[in-house]
């Protein structure tokens, strides 16, 4: 079993910030979260920092849903939308270890629907799953064609959707050349899982992941019964207005690509499985081998940089893995991914180096000048490379 221990915020100084590259406790870490929530106007959200497979720290604040009032707690499940792509990875990197597929093989052997797309520079067959890995295949964005329009369901319920729209699908530049995040390319990965284990993916990630990380409390798209009860609800701000998004939703044939609800409880299980563990190593490898991990982790190709200083140099630099992203900024090196639908907003970030990582969900997402989540969760990173990731 995984210790779990939460600190007083002495402890935390004397030993999960021992190292630190400057001085903190948790008093500090709480006041800059807390604070930030409030001031962007999130009903509700919850965070939780780990070192290897202890968790040093976790807060829970705000509402998960109002009426009636229910506080967020370890158990509220949060929807994770596309972190989900890190387990759709983790599953190909399985399969691939296998024996049952390479990594450079054409997308369209496990999924010859993709004949129909029309693809300018050069045979279809040229896109790999490596690339749709790395979002360089050149596939748009979105899964609709016009995803902005405000109507329901916002995604494809029925793979014979995607089948129906990919004549008039292209290629917006030569595969393999250029970052491009690409929601649709991911539903293929889905597609190859399925076809080549029998199971739909859903089932697959929670025989292969979910139970082996006793991850009990976790699903896709609705809520078991049993469940529901823990289910948050969500909200967005826009003009000052606070909606309640759609409750209790379904991510159709997108699952692949954003379908994933569950626990902070459960997710700082999955945290601690990237982050390794000595004790837990037979367990681990079982899922996925460190070596096959560690491989997700290496560059394939540079995504915009995040901004820059003065001179016009990139204050920090990201790169796609294999579905991770790699963030660099100022000496460290760390592993993650965001999520964004339907009102909720989160992240991870790991440093593998130091083992340290920590995770965040916000259930509202509020885009007004001076209420918004978004830069809010930027700043929060920012705050946790300098005060909580070990100093290089």
């Amino acid at each position: 079993m995984t210790r779990r221990r939460v600190f007083s915020a002495f402890a935390v100084v004397v030993t999960a910030f021992a190292q630190a590259p400057v001085a903190n406790d948790f008093t500090a870490v709480k006041t800059f979260y807390e604070s930030g929530v409030d001031r962007t106007g999130i009903v509700g959200s919850g965070l939780a920092l780990l070192h290897g497979d202890e968790i040093v720290f976790e807060d829970f604040h705000g509402q998960a849903r109002r009426t009636p009032p229910q506080p967020v707690d370890r158990n509220t499940a949060f929807h994770w939308a596309s972190i989900t792509k890190t387990f759709t990875g983790i599953s190909i990197m399985q399969l691939r270890d296998r024996g049952l597929l390479r990594l450079d093989d054409p997308v369209v052997k496990y999924v010859p629907e993709l004949s129909a797309v029309h693809d300018p520079w050069g045979p279809i067959d040229a896109i790999t799953i490596r690339q749709v890995m790395s979002h360089s295949t050149g596939f748009r964005e979105a899964t609709w064609p016009w995803h902005d329009q405000a109507w329901q369901p916002f995604e494809p319920t029925e793979w014979s959707q995607v089948v129906a729209m990919l004549p008039y699908t292209d290629v917006a530049f030569r595969p393999g050349t250029r970052y491009s995040y690409s929601n649709l390319a991911v539903i293929f990965l889905g597609r190859i899982i399925q076809h080549l284990t029998g199971d739909e993916f859903q089932i697959y990630v929670d025989k292969n992941i979910l139970k082996p990380l006793e991850m009990y409390h976790s699903y896709f798209n609705r809520a078991p019964y049993h469940l529901l009860q823990y289910r948050s609800a969500s909200f967005t701000i826009h003009n000052g207005n606070l909606v309640e998004a759609p409750f209790d939703f379904d991510t159709g044939i997108t699952v692949s690509n954003g379908g994933l609800n569950a626990p902070i409880a459960d997710m700082e299980k999955y945290l601690a499985f990237l982050a390794g563990s000595p004790e837990k190593k037979d367990v681990y490898n079982q899922i996925l081998k460190r070596a096959s991990l560690e491989e997700m982790w290496q560059p394939q190709i540079e995504a915009p940089l995040d901004g820059e200083d003065a001179a016009g140099n990139a204050k920090e630099k990201d790169w796609l893995g294999l579905s991770f992203f790699i963030h660099e900024a100022r000496g460290h090196k760390l592993i993650g991914h965001s999520g964004g639908q339907n009102g909720f907003i989160s992240h991870f970030y790991l440093e593998p180096a130091s083992r340290r990582a920590y995770i965040v969900a916000y259930n509202t997402d509020a885009t007004d000048t001076d209420r918004n989540t978004r830069r809010f969760d930027r700043d929060l990173r920012d705050y946790f490379i300098d005060h909580f990731f070990r100093a290089p």
